[in-house]
């Protein structure tokens, strides 16, 4: 149960890292600066890996990853403040930005970085299918 709970925290705190930054830029631009603020960034990320974790215990597959993204959106759409339609283009620009980052810090040689982000990206996709 400590080790599951640890694993949580260091999700959390790794995607809350990672993650928020560029879900924040995203909003911001989408949205703007009075919507999308740096802590709803991190409160999407941290209770997005949380309630993951949690439904992740119930559901399985592919409902299972349909139902994460539903609540992901509506994360994104409740803490920025915007409809359905800005929530999927703000996390689909997110992921297209993570994208880029990663391959951007590769082409450079940052192989190490570049890998331990592509973990992290991996450990969160595989908390969807768990």
């Amino acid at each position: 149960m400590a080790s599951n709970l640890t694993s949580l925290l260091i999700e959390i705190i790794v995607s809350a890292i990672i993650v928020s930054p560029i879900l924040w830029l995203v909003g911001r631009a989408l949205v703007g600066g009075q919507k999308a603020k740096f802590t709803d960034a991190i409160w999407i990320v941290a209770l997005g890996v949380i309630i993951n974790a949690i439904l992740g215990m119930f559901i399985h597959g592919i409902v299972g990853i349909i139902v994460t993204l539903i609540v992901l959106l509506w994360l994104i759409r409740h803490f920025f403040d915007t409809g359905w339609l800005h929530a999927i283009i703000i996390a689909v620009a997110a992921i297209i930005a993570l994208a880029v980052i990663v391959f951007i810090l590769g082409a450079l040689g940052f192989g190490v970085l570049a890998n331990f982000i592509s973990g992290v990206k991996l450990l969160i996709s595989s908390s969807f299918t768990a």
